[in-house]
């Protein structure tokens, strides 16, 4: 399935490689692309690369030497998904939901407070519990495991030029003492710089010099470089214009099928994620509220929280009833923060225009109503 780097024309219906095409990400009409594998890729997606299971994290309310301890904020609560091989999985919601968080967990910046995160290497069946694994394996795993942070302003070094951005990494993981070892890291470099759009002359540039979209084309090259079989995206879109977004989109989509890669794609919009992602979880105060393929979310989205989030990007306001109810109740919490302690009801019910005493009282469990599609809500 070839695709065209040019995402975007001047005509009103922006076309998009492939069979299918947008009028624009600012709104929802437009058509997903189409699902349609190959045998192989077919094959990849019946394996999951990583699998998360009953996932928490907390942090303390108050820093600093003489805070008190015991007051906490649950950043990731009980949440459990897969990634399949050659899939790409979109996490989304407000901020404050735990998207970077959960991320974070799956590369261990952050150690978590329980729940597991198994990951499969190669095509055995035999996965691996990375909460055990120390030194030397732990640096093999991050090198399959590779994350893009969101401003690559502040994540690549300035004092560095590109080339030193890209290697200083792979020297250390690699650790290789053959004569032409510099020879060969500057070939791989300069292979991911221009696969990625970039020259390689650029290598050695500094990252200042280069537009927002540029440098995050640095920030993929990176993490490219030591071939990896995941790549974390957070939110590698949502400081660019949406020109930028749609060329980044676009690059990354033709990575995933010429390398055969997964993806963990963060984000706020959930337009973006539907037309990029092949499954998403919709992520509030640090639950998943629902999850289900990208095609069929935008039409058939049942949890008021996505319903919300829907209508937030296109200006429609959607109660979250079907059109039976109000819109967002006027003194309802705003934005999506973790809260404190533990809930003994739904942590969307302050919120929802569908709330009935039962949704303070008693908590709510992540049901499958249809295949595929998980939904925690017991009005959906």
């Amino acid at each position: 399935m070839k695709r065209n780097s040019a995402l975007w024309k001047k005509s009103p219906a922006q076309q998009v490689p492939g069979n299918y095409s947008i009028t624009a990400l600012s709104n929802l009409e437009f058509l997903l692309r189409p699902v349609a594998f190959s045998r192989k890729e077919a094959y990849y997606l019946t394996m999951s690369l990583l699998n998360v299971s009953n996932l928490q994290k907390r942090f303390n309310l108050e820093a600093g030497f003489f805070a008190r301890f015991g007051r906490f904020v649950n950043a990731v609560n009980d949440v459990s998904f897969s990634i399949e091989k050659n899939e790409t999985y979109g996490l989304v919601g407000e901020s404050g939901c735990g998207k970077t968080t959960t991320a974070r967990l799956l590369v261990r910046m952050y150690e978590a407070d329980g729940g597991t995160i198994r990951y499969c290497q190669g095509d055995s069946d035999k996965t691996t519990d990375i909460s055990a694994l120390k030194g030397e394996e732990l640096r093999r795993y991050r090198q399959k495991v590779k994350y893009i942070f969101q401003d690559p302003a502040r994540s690549l070094n300035p004092r560095l030029n590109v080339y030193e951005v890209l290697v200083s990494g792979l020297r250390w993981a690699e650790k290789d003492s053959s004569k032409n070892r510099e020879k060969l890291l500057r070939e791989k470099a300069a292979a991911a710089l221009e696969e990625t759009g970039l020259a390689a002359a650029d290598l050695e540039r500094r990252p200042s010099e280069f537009s927002g979209g540029q440098r995050q084309r640095i920030s993929i090259a990176r993490g490219l470089l030591p071939k990896p079989d995941l790549l974390i995206c957070d939110e590698v879109v949502s400081a660019l214009d949406v020109s930028i977004q749609g060329q980044i989109l676009n690059l990354l989509l033709d990575i995933r099928e010429k390398r055969e890669m997964s993806f963990l794609f963060i984000a706020h919009d959930l337009k973006v994620a539907c037309y990029f992602c092949d499954r998403i979880g919709v992520m509030y105060s640090g639950m998943l509220m629902e999850e289900a393929p990208a095609a069929s979310l935008w039409r058939e989205g049942r949890h008021p929280y996505t319903k919300m989030l829907f209508s937030s990007v296109t200006g429609i306001k959607d109660s979250g009833d079907g059109g039976k109810g109000t819109a967002q109740t006027a003194g309802a919490p705003a934005a999506g923060k973790t809260v404190q302690g533990v809930s003994s009801g739904c942590l969307y019910a302050p919120r929802c225009p569908r709330a009935q005493n039962i949704c303070f009282n008693e908590p709510v469990p992540l049901t499958e109503i249809v295949p595929g599609h998980k939904v925690r809500c017991r009005f959906c």
